[in-house]
């Protein structure tokens, strides 16, 4: 009896079989699942979940960001401190953009600064990784000028970067820090390459700092739609999102 806790008498084993091999579909695994979760309902149910589907779960946004934010309230410094001693172990470019990386999340720009300057000198100087790294400093810092050179630098020796989310959100709040004219024209670009709401939220602050009032009426309507849109997001868009809706919230309110 206990084997046939599913619906219309068919084993909770085979429903989970059925719910994995439909994962294995989506994610266009090798055929081999499905035929071991049919053969095998029981067992290879259990394998697929520790072979293929839990480490698919680890992998998405939100569970990344999740184990992020425990891993910063458990160890806050562990990014940081592995990254300096894989550094010291191995001096390399690599290591060096991966320390400055873990700086600039760490809230140490002046640090990382250093770090991707003097990867910047040697032979990997065009390299986008390093040079978005190298813009991302430069802005936390306050080097505003600097930040333009560097991401205008990416743009050109990397023509994907202009469709990019981080590279373009960045420029177009590097261009407002400057109080470029091209601000709005970098902000447009910024939304149509957005993946999430941060685009909108700062083009928004942005716009409500305008002395035109059509300007702040649009603000308000993309914070509106940030709070409309929330209302159907997941938990880990919610989570990720988090800052955004609250500012837009604010602004509102």
């Amino acid at each position: 009896m206990s084997s046939y806790l599913g619906f219309g008498g068919i084993g909770l084993h085979v429903i989970v079989a059925i719910f994995f091999a439909v994962h294995a579909v989506r994610t266009h695994q090798n055929m081999y699942w499905l035929l071991l979760l049919f053969i095998f309902p029981g067992l290879g149910s259990i394998v697929y979940f520790f072979a293929i589907y839990l480490p698919s779960l680890r992998q998405t946004r939100g569970a990344r960001a999740a184990g992020r934010a425990i891993r910063q309230i458990v160890d806050p410094n562990r990014a940081v401190r592995e990254a300096r001693d894989a550094f010291d172990r191995a001096p390399t470019v690599d290591a060096r953009m991966r320390l400055g990386a873990a700086l600039l999340d760490a809230d140490n720009p002046a640090e990382a600064l250093g770090h991707y300057q003097a990867a910047a000198n040697g032979p990997f100087a065009s390299d986008p990784a390093l040079l978005l790294g190298l813009g991302r400093a430069q802005f936390a810092t306050g080097q505003y000028t600097d930040a333009r050179q560097t991401l205008e630098r990416l743009f050109d020796v990397n023509p994907i970067s202009r469709e990019q989310s981080d590279s373009t959100l960045l420029y177009a709040r590097t261009l407002a820090a400057l109080g470029s004219e091209s601000t709005r024209a970098a902000f447009e670009q910024a939304l149509t390459n957005a993946s999430d709401v941060a685009a909108r939220c700062l083009f928004a602050d942005w716009l409500m700092k305008q002395p035109d009032a059509a300007d702040r009426e649009r603000a308000k309507a993309l914070y509106a739609e940030i709070v409309h849109d929330a209302r159907h997001w997941p938990r880990h868009a919610r989570e990720h999102n988090r800052e955004w809706l609250q500012r837009a919230q604010a602004a509102l309110g």
